[in-house]
């Protein structure tokens, strides 16, 4: 009867109590549901951080952050700059032709 249990009965099977190697394996044990359902997780209190463990925490990582060099910032500012303006003029200009276009439209 053993050879029938597969390994995800087996394994709930185990967290019951009972084991596998039982030979009896009664069917109203357990629900059929149970069989997928994960295990339930037990919370644990963990300790609070202090401050100074915390502030070193932030300082350690930061050490490892790959910072921009002087001119990789004035080249993505600039690029962030230009694309600002080309979509403000490029809204403007929308804006203004729909604006009067609807005008005209109703105006005739």
């Amino acid at each position: 009867m053993t050879d029938a249990v597969n390994r995800e009965t087996k394994r709930m099977m185990e967290r019951r109590g009972r084991t596998a190697t039982d030979d009896t394996l009664e069917t109203d044990a357990f629900d059929i549901g149970d069989i997928g359902a994960p295990p339930r997780q037990v919370r644990t209190v963990r300790e609070r951080m202090t401050p100074m463990l915390f502030a070193r925490q932030i300082r350690d990582e930061l050490r490892q952050v790959a910072w921009p060099t002087r001119a990789e910032m004035v080249t993505y500012t600039l690029v962030v700059f230009f694309t600002l303006v080309i979509m403000i003029t490029l809204i403007y200009l929308l804006n203004y032709a729909f604006g009067h276009g609807v005008v005209w439209l109703f105006t005739k």
